[in-house]
């Protein structure tokens, strides 16, 4: 990947808290920007992501929730 340097012009806390997070998170602000950017160009596909898939249809589609939420709360304060 070809990279090439840009000047991003920031208030001064916004980048103290930038390098702190980066370095909290042992990455670099480069890299965490770089993530950053790349989760918004995959929001806008539409696409669902990996974890969500995986968890669909663990829930049966005939559950009732909000009966089963009433019933434990009316079952936990009694």
């Amino acid at each position: 990947m070809t990279t090439q340097k840009l000047t991003v012009r920031l208030p001064v806390d916004e980048i103290a808290y930038l390098k702190t997070y980066a370095q909290a998170h042992r990455i670099t602000v480069t890299e965490m920007l770089h993530r950053y950017l790349e989760r918004l160009r995959g929001a806008g596909s539409g696409a669902i992501h990996p974890e969500v898939s995986r968890i669909s249809g663990l829930i049966p589609s005939a559950m009732d929730a909000e009966a089963d939420i009433a019933k434990h709360l009316e079952d936990k304060h009694q």
